[in-house]
C-alpha cells in the first residue's frame, strides 16, 4: 500500500435507517478532498478495530457526488458480521477510522440514460447513490425493483417515496416483500422486468441468490449480458491497510515490460515475473487503485490493451468481462514480453 492511500476519517453523524441498519457520515479533510472524489455506486474500505486486531470491510457509498457534503456508507447488521456489527454497536459521532479512497466499477458510464435497477436488502446502498445522482442530472430515468423481508426492513423507505413524488415519470420504485409475496421467483422477476427490457442497462446488487435470480430473469426477457452490471463483495481475509506488501525482491529480473495509462498519465516499467501489476505500480510510486488485494472486489480492475497476463485468483470478473479484456491488477502477472493496460476506461 502506498503511504498516502489510507486516511483517518472522523464520523460526523450516525443515522438509524432501520432497526438493524445505520448510516455513517464521514467528514473529509480539505487536503484529502481530491483523494475521496467518487462516482455513484462506488464503495469505501474501512479498517475496523476488534480489540487488539483489525478487520477490513468494504461498504458501498449511499451518498451522491455533487449532492452530499460528506461521505455516507450504510451498514446492516448481519449474523456473524463482525465488522458490520461493530459499526452498528460502536460507531459514534467523533469516531475515527482508517479509510481507503473510493473504488469500484459498479457505476454508470452515463447518468443521462434509462436504467433498470435491482436491489435486495442492503444492496440498496449503491443503488441509492446511483438513483440520487441520476435524478440530480435531470435527464435520465430509473425503475427500481427492491426486495426485502418485510416493510420494516426497507432501508431508505421514506426517501424512496419522496424521490418518486418529486420526480414523477423519472423514478418508479417497485417493492417486493417476502412477508407479502414470498421469495421472488425468476418468473416473477422476469414479469416485472419485461416492460423495461429495452433499457440502456441494468444494475443489480444484493444477496447472491437474489442476484442469480435477477440475472436469470433478465436473460429470460432478452436483456443482453453486456447490459447487466453486478456488484459482488466477499469478506476480506487479509488486511489491505497493512504495509510491506509492495516490495519487489532485490535483483528480480524483468520478465516483461508494461505500458500503463492511469489518470491521463503514461508509465513504462520493467515487470519482474511473479510480481503482480498492482505491487509493481505501487513499488514505483504509481498510485493505482485497489481495495481487497484478494481478487474479490474489482476495485483494481483495468483493461488489457495488448499482450497477455495470468490472474492468480479471480472471484469477481465474469466471462463477459474477461472477453472485453478486463483483468485484476492485484492478481495479474505477465505472460508475454510486453503488456499494455489502461485504467482510464473505468
Amino acid at each position: 500500500m502506498t503511504e498516502s492511500a489510507a486516511h483517518r476519517l472522523r464520523v460526523r453523524e450516525v443515522i438509524e435507517e432501520t432497526a438493524d441498519s445505520r448510516s455513517l457520515v464521514f467528514d473529509v479533510p480539505a487536503g484529502a478532498a481530491d483523494r475521496f472524489a467518487y462516482r455513484p455506486g462506488q464503495f469505501l474500505t474501512l479498517r475496523i478495530p476488534l480489540g487488539d486486531e483489525h478487520v477490513a470491510r468494504c461498504y458501498s457509498l449511499s451518498s451522491a457526488p455533487g449532492l452530499d457534503e460528506g461521505l455516507k456508507v450504510t451498514v446492516k447488521r448481519v449474523a456473524g458480521g463482525v465488522g458490520s456489527n461493530w459499526l452498528c454497536d460502536h460507531a459514534r459521532p467523533g469516531t475515527e477510522l482508517e479509510v481507503l479512497p473510493p473504488a469500484g466499477t459498479f457505476t454508470p458510464k452515463s447518468l443521462a440514460g434509462d436504467l433498470l435497477l435491482f436491489a435486495g436488502g442492503s444492496g440498496i446502498t449503491p443503488i441509492m447513490s446511483i438513483v440520487r445522482a441520476l435524478l440530480h442530472e435531470r435527464t435520465g430515468t430509473a425503475v427500481l425493483i427492491y426486495a426485502n423481508r418485510d416493510e420494516r426492513s426497507v432501508i431508505f423507505a421514506d426517501e424512496l417515496t419522496a424521490l418518486a413524488a418529486r420526480h414523477p415519470g423519472r423514478f418508479v420504485p417497485i417493492h417486493l416483500l417476502q412477508s407479502v409475496q414470498g421469495l421472488p421467483t425468476v418468473d416473477e422477476i422476469a414479469a416485472l422486468a419485461r416492460p423495461f427490457a429495452d433499457r440502456d442497462a441494468a444494475y443489480v446488487c444484493g444477496p447472491e441468490p437474489f442476484m442469480d435470480a435477477v440475472t436469470a430473469a433478465l436473460g429470460q426477457v432478452g436483456m443482453s449480458r453486456d447490459r447487466v452490471v453486478l456488484e459482488q463483495f466477499r469478506s476480506l481475509s487479509s488486511d489491505p491497510f497493512a504495509g510491506g506488501e509492495t516490495a519487489i525482491a532485490p535483483g528480480a529480473e524483468a520478465a516483461a515490460t508494461v505500458s500503463v495509462s492511469l489518470d491521463g498519465e503514461h508509465h513504462e516499467l520493467p515487470w519482474p515475473g511473479g510480481t503482480t501489476l498492482l505491487d509493481l505500480l505501487h513499488a514505483n510510486g504509481v498510485d493505482a487503485p485497489f481495495s481487497c488485494k484478494e481478487g474479490a472486489c474489482s476495485a483494481c480492475a483495468c483493461r488489457l490493451v495488448s499482450g497477455e497476463v495470468k490472474m492468480l485468483r479471480n472471484e469477481v470478473l465474469e466471462e463477459e468481462d474477461l472477453a472485453e479484456g478486463w483483468v485484476l491488477g492485484c492478481q495479474s502477472v505477465p505472460i508475454t514480453e510486453h503488456v499494455e493496460v489502461t485504467y482510464d476506461d473505468n
